[in-house]
């Protein structure tokens, strides 16, 4: 797989809640970090995500947003 995403982080899928239209999909990262993604049940149901199934997580941005108390 090739993209021009950067921001590429390897993991394995740990958990799935499947929604009518949306999925939240939990990853583990190496290390034990967790990313969670929401996706379109259409979405993940094509990519026949499965708990430990290895995936990648890709984030692609314009900016980053900082706030504070």
């Amino acid at each position: 797989m090739k993209i021009s995403a950067r921001n590429q982080l390897k993991g394995t899928v740990k958990m799935i809640k499947k929604g009518p239209v949306n999925t939240e999909v939990v990853i583990t990262l190496q290390g034990g970090a967790e990313v969670v993604s929401v996706i379109t049940t259409h979405s993940a149901e094509n990519l026949k995500l499965a708990e430990g199934k290895p995936v990648y997580a890709v984030m692609k941005a314009t900016e980053v947003l900082i706030g504070i108390d």
